[in-house]
């Protein structure tokens, strides 16, 4: 069975720093490019960060240079790296596998004071 599972969102202050991590299962991670989104309540999901197989990432605008995506291929596992957080990061991050349409469950982030 295809799986993703998030893990490590939470409360973190303006300007905090919070790592999410997704795990996958049930497929060979090695061979896709993975991705994560971000939903808040009334909005589309919001692509934030992309990486490929050979490893090159991009972000758009409103993350870049703050957000970093990284894979462990041992793992099977795919990172999300947020820094220097702002109220805007706050949403339901999720992670997926394009190929297919997979999707996890997500995990909340808040950035609040």
């Amino acid at each position: 069975q295809v799986q993703l599972v998030e893990s490590g969102g939470g409360l973190v202050q303006p300007g905090g720093s919070l790592r999410l991590s997704c795990e996958a299962s049930g497929f060979t991670f090695s061979g896709y490019a993975m991705a994560w989104h971000r939903q808040t309540p009334g909005k589309e999901r919001e692509l934030v960060a992309l990486i490929a197989t050979g490893g090159h990432s991009n972000y758009p605008d409103s993350v870049r240079g703050r957000f970093t995506i990284s894979v462990d291929n041992a793992k099977n596992t795919v990172y999300l790296q947020m820094a220097n957080l702002k109220p805007d990061d706050t949403a339901v991050y999720h992670c997926k596998r394009p190929i297919g349409g997979i999707w996890g469950q997500g995990t909340q982030v808040t950035v609040s004071s």
